[in-house]
């Protein structure tokens, strides 16, 4: 597997990220419902400054079943969402756009990662967005098979990796954190 230093990130190009195990920890069995359960994973937010010297957009996609599942409100989420966006503000950084799925994982949402839903709504909402000038960096093999589904670059960030290896799709690019992603861009 190359380096993604090797890829030409000049104009146009769009971070989707994934949210629970990528910027924030994840609550094992459980859904983080208030700003103050909300805890940045390390060097997250020095990422973030950086990603945006680098791309013209930075995206958020995040399956949130836990509002499908009656355990939290889409207002209660906008709240966790809001304080993560100042926080990333605050440290430099800045997230042009958040995408949540509510739905539950069996509903088969076309909303919901794998599917594209989110990506498309992304396009959408913003006309500049080519997908072959995108990265999507994800924790989980839902996020590289969206990724793959739409024709973005995929880089896995942290441990999730048996549930890919046992699939057989390879990640263009792996790394155990978003820090040492962010540190392996090349600089415009």
């Amino acid at each position: 597997m190359s380096s993604i230093s090797s890829l030409e990130l000049k104009e146009g190009w769009t971070l989707f990220l994934d949210r629970d195990g990528v910027i924030n920890r994840r609550i094992p069995d459980g859904y983080v419902k208030s700003p103050g359960q909300f805890e940045f994973l390390p060097g997250v937010l020095e990422a973030i400054k950086i990603f945006t010297g680098i791309f013209d957009r930075i995206i958020i996609v995040t399956n949130q079943q836990g509002i499908g599942r009656g355990l939290m409100t889409s207002k209660e989420l906008e709240e966790v969402h809001s304080s993560m966006k100042d926080s990333i503000l605050k440290a430099g950084g800045k997230i042009d756009a958040i995408y949540y799925c509510p739905d539950l994982r069996q509903s088969g949402s076309f909303m919901r990662k794998p599917a594209v839903g989110m990506g498309l709504k992304a396009r959408k909402d913003f006309p500049a967005i080519r997908f072959h000038k995108s990265i999507m960096a994800g924790d989980t093999f839902s996020d590289m098979l969206f990724g793959k589904r739409l024709g973005m670059v995929n880089a896995l960030i942290g441990a999730e990796t048996s549930e890919i290896k046992a699939s057989g799709e390879i990640p263009d690019y792996l790394y155990p954190d978003l820090i040492s992603f962010a540190r392996d861009l090349p600089v415009r």
